[in-house]
């Protein structure tokens, strides 16, 4: 299929950071994709935690199962739209590298702990996941992954470390955050199916464990027209099948409505190029009645989902696991691997090595070092 003139055509990316001869049979942003399938942190994703920590259920979404279903939703969007789907792909199964253990409450306590020394945000840390710490190469460290898959990968940075990453790489990808640019149409639509993919699966598992009910998903609009359409179309459905379909058809009409909105939104536009479509605004996009749809969803799911009591009282002792952890590694470097304990910037070094860890990793770590069991 032949690409649109918006779309990041992979013979003439900015190529990567270290200048490597092409593959015979592989496009740049393919070869991306096949880096980042075979990278450890990508392995590591199996066990770490979406919402339910990885011990709580075996068929609970993990980071990697997320990332399976944002690339497949973008794919299925990027050929409507004549976009690059290896580079979506790219950046689909690369946006969660850098996540912590325990999900966004490890990423908390992990910015906690740094924040008298750079912080900690997990979109930066999946950059320096592909350009720094993944060590598999003689000749370089990282993947050295193409610009725009990079681009796509640094999803949210602050203006300060976006001033840094520009003073080391000018005009690379910190330059758009200071510039108030978009990333390319790519990058966009991999954004917008993270968010679908976890609203959608977030519903699946929040029923499955209990947490919430069909009952109180009735409150949601986008939720309950497709129930009662698929109860009107199908009276006899019970059990799991009724919510499967629910979810089936939210995602199919958040799909739809995302590519028409999209359509419409580059028809008025019109980029000649990547780079025309990185200057015209945000061209990504749901209509405006399906983004008041979305945040009444996000919002419930927040109040309903995340600040669970349950779920607060877990990620409360994740927090303190990933705390104790920073603690221990900082006053004894050597319970480190040798490679991680030798490196100047302490804090840095001790952040990188508990955000590459698995829950269960990161639990029995906690547990030998402290000789408490937090986690089960």
């Amino acid at each position: 299929m032949s690409l649109a003139p918006y779309a990041c055509d992979p013979r003439r990316s900015r190529g990567r950071r270290h200048p490597e001869a092409p593959a015979p049979t592989r496009n740049e942003h393919q070869r991306d994709r096949d880096r980042i399938v075979h990278s450890t942190a990508f392995r590591r994703l199996v066990y770490k935690t979406q919402v339910f920590l990885n011990h709580e259920g075996d068929l609970f979404r993990t980071r990697l199962t997320h990332s399976l279903e944002v690339a497949q939703l973008a794919r299925s969007v990027a050929r409507s739209l004549a976009l690059n789907e290896d580079l979506v792909e790219a950046i689909a199964l690369a946006h969660d590298l850098g996540h912590t253990p325990f999900g966004h409450a490890g990423q908390d306590a992990l910015d906690e702990c740094m924040k008298d020394h750079g912080g900690f945000e997990h979109n930066l840390q999946s950059l320096r996941v592909v350009d720094e710490l993944e060590e598999r190469y003689p000749g370089f460290n990282g993947l050295n992954l193409t610009f725009e898959t990079r681009e796509g990968v640094l999803k949210h940075c602050s203006l300060s470390n976006a001033r840094r990453i520009e003073g080391g790489e000018p005009g690379g990808v910190g330059l758009r955050f200071l510039e108030r640019t978009q990333p390319g149409v790519e990058a966009q639509l991999c954004n917008l199916a993270d968010e679908i993919a976890y609203n959608a699966h977030d519903i699946d598992d929040g029923v499955r464990s209990g947490l919430i009910t069909m009952d109180q998903l009735g409150a949601v609009d986008l939720f309950r027209q497709f129930h009662e359409e698929t109860l009107r179309e199908h009276p006899q459905l019970q059990g799991r099948r009724v919510l499967y379909e629910c979810i089936r058809r939210m995602l199919s009409a958040q799909v739809y409505d995302l590519i028409a909105a999209t359509s419409a939104a580059l028809a008025v536009a019109a980029p000649a190029s990547a780079d025309e479509a990185r200057r015209a605004g945000p061209l990504v996009g749901f209509s405006s009645a399906m983004r008041e749809q979305s945040t009444t969803l996000k919002t419930f799911l927040f109040r309903n989902l995340y600040r669970h009591p349950q779920v607060v009282a877990t990620t409360g002792q994740a927090r303190q696991v990933v705390r104790e952890l920073f603690a221990a590694y900082c006053a004894d470097p050597g319970q480190m691997p040798p490679d991680f304990a030798a490196r100047e910037h302490r804090p840095r070094s001790v952040a990188d090595y508990i955000a590459g860890m698995t829950d269960r990793f990161a639990a029995r770590e906690h547990e030998r070092l402290t000789g408490r069991r937090l986690l089960a």
